[in-house]
């Protein structure tokens, strides 16, 4: 997932790695909060090398393409000042509406009694 981040944010540099993650960690949380299911894991491990500086490790699993595009329009959102963030804004929230209302994604049980 960190390669796909940087790669939507044309990033090339590893100076932003940490906080990369950690808006993607937000991203999933929040969508678990609004009740969507997080088909795989979005998980990173940082290790601190000899020269002081953090590697991060991606241990994401996610294979999902509308869990990701959400987590990445989140982290686009939330990365720097970018001029365009209320329609990240508005994208974002209309990806989660429709993840939270599409029943592959929620744990959502009809009242039906079936």
């Amino acid at each position: 997932m960190l390669k796909e981040c940087k790669k939507a944010l044309r990033i090339t540099t590893d100076a932003y790695n940490g906080e990369l993650c950690s808006l993607m960690m937000a991203a999933a949380k929040d969508l678990e909060i609004a009740g969507v299911i997080i088909p795989g894991t979005v998980s990173f491990s940082a290790t601190t090398t000899t020269a002081g500086d953090d590697e991060y490790t991606d241990n994401s699993s996610l294979e999902d393409e509308l869990v990701l595009r959400a987590i990445l329009t989140y982290t686009r959102m939330h990365f720097g000042s970018p001029p365009d963030y209320e329609r990240l804004k508005e994208s974002y929230n209309a990806q989660k509406v429709q993840l939270m209302h599409a029943s592959d994604y929620t744990y959502y049980e009809s009242g039906d009694g079936e």
